[in-house]
Order: C-alpha cells, then structure tokens, then sequence
C-alpha cells in the first residue's frame, strides 16, 4: 500500500510497504529496522520470536515518546517482561502488526510526535 504525506520536514518518511518490506524515502527495506523522523537503522532482531529486552533497550536510548512494535504480518503479543526497561522510562508502546505500523507512523510524524516505528519482518 501507497501512502501519502502532503508536507512535512521530517527526514524518514515511510512511503509504502508490503508484507515483507517497507519503503522509506523511495528506498525499499526488506528486513526489521528502526525508523523515526530523524533517525533510520536496521534493528538487529532475526524474528518476533526472539525478541528480547536488549532489543528494546536499543530503541529506548534513542528517546522516543512513543513506540510502535510491528510484529510483522499478524499482530502478536511478546511477553510483558520484555517491556520493562520501557516502562522504568517511562515510554509508551503499542503493539500492531508492521502494516498497521507503518500506517500510524505516518500519522503520527505528521503530527510532529516524538515516534518510533520498530518495525519486524520475518
């Protein structure tokens, strides 16, 4: 799916994605990364599976007020322990599958929130 942000000045933008990839500024992902409007890397986790908090940990130290975990092409749960170093800094998640993701993330960089997309495909 296409999506459309009419103006804004962030740097990452997610323009498309599909089951197993993600377009951001024109160039297609095929693998788990990190985005923010400021910020983009690969996110060094191989599955949903094998989630663990140093994952989290990673994406805490970069701030974000919120965090959008893609669990890729169904919506599925990690364990709540994962989210503790999250909680201690007090930031928020919202678990959805990485389609849903994508598409909350646009909204929300279009708004000027502080967001983390951590998005997984496996």
């Amino acid at each position: 799916m296409k999506l459309h942000l009419t103006s804004s000045n962030v740097t990452y933008q997610i323009n498309a994605y599909d089951q197993s990839s993600v377009t951001i500024n024109e160039q297609v992902y095929a693998y788990s990364l990190i985005v923010m409007p400021e910020y983009l890397t690969k996110w060094d986790i191989e599955s949903f599976d094998k989630l663990m908090p140093v994952h989290f940990e990673s994406v805490c130290a970069l701030s974000p007020d919120l965090i959008l975990l893609g669990t890729g092409k169904t919506l599925r749960f990690p364990k709540p322990e994962l989210f503790s170093t999250l909680l201690k800094q007090g930031i928020g998640i919202e678990v959805m599958d990485t389609p849903a993701a994508c598409r909350t993330y646009t909204i929300l960089v279009a708004e000027g929130r502080a967001v983390a997309a951590a998005l997984v495909f496996d």
